[in-house]
Order: structure tokens, then sequence, then C-alpha cells
């Protein structure tokens, strides 16, 4: 392979997979999902970072804004939409790092990030990778 011309992926490089993605992942899981906004950022902000208690802006793959599923209730005024945020430099770091593809990786974290909100199990959130997987 000829390393010369290759460049990591961009923020738009990354938006595109991260769509990919969760376009892959299986339908219920997907419905589940309505109004879900996915966000490419190169770090989380500072806010984040301090709320967070960060050693490193490497410390963070991904991170879920909303309310839980768990805890909603129809009685509650309208809210933001959830948000998953995906930091694509602690993303590249991670993947530069351990032998897994970029694109399961982005999977990985977007299902996670949405799982542990929906109250989802680990062996659940699993399940739908696998399914993800078996259907690419």
């Amino acid at each position: 392979m000829d390393w010369n011309n290759v460049k990591a992926p961009s923020l738009a490089d990354f938006e595109r997979l991260a769509d990919e993605a969760f376009a892959r992942l299986p339908e219920d899981f997907r419905a589940r999902c309505e109004g879900l906004v996915i966000r490419v950022e190169d770090f989380p902000d500072e806010e984040i970072a301090a709320e967070m208690g960060l050693e490193s802006p490497f410390d963070l793959l991904g991170l879920y804004q909303g309310i839980s599923h768990v805890e909603r209730s129809v009685l509650e005024p309208v809210h933001m939409p959830d948000m998953v945020f995906l930091y694509r430099r602690p993303m590249l770091d991670y993947w530069a790092e351990f032998d897994e593809t970029l694109d399961h990786l982005i999977a990985h974290v977007l299902v996670h990030e949405v799982g542990h909100h929906m109250g989802l199990s680990d062996e659940d959130m699993h399940a739908i990778e696998e399914a993800a997987r078996d259907d690419s």
C-alpha cells in the first residue's frame, strides 16, 4: 500500500461512517432512536471534560446527551433531541492501538452510548452489534 497519500478520516468522513454504521443497525433498534442526532467532533468540549473529570480529552470516545428512555415521562414537556457525540481524535487513537476496524468501532460506540440510555444490558448491545455485523 502506498501510504504517501493516505490521510486520517476527516470530520465529514466520520459523519458518513457514522451514518452508514447506524443504517446497518437492526431496524427495531433504529426505530427506538427516532429523532436521535449524531454529531461528530474532534474532542469533547471543555465543559464536558470538566463535568466528567477527564484527565485527557482522549479519554472519551463518545457521549449520549438526552433523557434516558428509562427516565422519560409522557407528561414531560418537549425536550431537546437526544444526541450522540462521537469524538474523532480519541476514536482514531483507539483504532490505531487496537486490532479493530474503524466502522466496527464507530458502530460499537453508537450502540453503547444509545443502549445504556435505553436501559439495555451489555448482552443486548452485543447482540445488536452482532446483528449489524451479520447484515454487512
